[in-house]
């Protein structure tokens, strides 16, 4: 743990500050597919992520999701964060991506380390910046591109974080993620395999086209 924490966060922590994350965090394993937080829940730990990928999701009154944004190696889930200062429940789903080792920090710990390191101030604020870019762009891929292009986009994202170019999920995944019907999935990825841009096997996309 102690080796991964370094390779993740050594460049961004002193060593004090290292000690600390290291007497105070619980190391969690989570696998893929499963819930580390659920929307209503009370948060009781900031997660820093050794290995492995998070998406972050909504939900609307029906049920329906739609991913916001992935988080990788390196990171942590500022939203989290916030939820504890307003003392308010989860607003937000994290499912692990892909088989993930987190690091989660209890949150009475995170305002004291606000105060006292400076490079922990600084990745907070630095985390809040690039949740707060990747929500614009969110926003930006709903209002501004078709379904075909936010298909594309979607897979690309997937395969960045899980460091492949092989996917593996199935339609109704993909359908849930982008908030639309497995039939138009369907369809497009049929579109999109004629064009020599994916292939496709059973719950397996290739990008042929990074």
């Amino acid at each position: 743990m102690k080796e991964s924490l370094k390779q993740n966060f050594g460049y961004l922590f002193e060593e004090e500050l290292l000690h600390e994350i290291v007497a105070l965090g619980m190391l969690k394993k989570v696998p893929q597919g499963e819930t580390m937080i659920n929307i209503g829940d009370f948060i009781s730990g900031v997660p820093l992520l050794l290995d492995g990928a998070i998406k972050v999701m909504r939900e609307d009154e029906l049920g329906d999701e739609l991913l916001l944004y992935f988080i990788e190696s390196g990171d942590t889930c500022a939203m989290t964060f916030s939820c504890f200062m307003g003392t308010r429940k989860s607003d937000i789903r994290a499912v692990a991506e892909s088989d993930t080792q987190v690091l989660m920090i209890p949150l009475q710990q995170m305002e004291l380390w606000m105060a006292k390191y400076k490079t922990w101030r600084r990745f907070i604020l630095d985390s809040y910046h690039s949740r707060l870019q990747e929500l614009l762009e969110t926003v930006d891929t709903l209002a501004f591109m078709r379904m075909d292009e936010r298909l594309l986009k979607h897979l690309q994202d997937k395969a960045k974080v899980n460091h492949s170019d092989v996917i593996h999920t199935t339609h109704q995944e993909i359908a849930a993620d982008l908030h639309t019907s497995r039939v138009v999935v369907s369809r497009l990825l049929k579109k999109m395999e004629k064009e020599h841009i994916i292939s496709m096997n059973r719950n397996q996309i290739k990008l042929l086209q990074l």
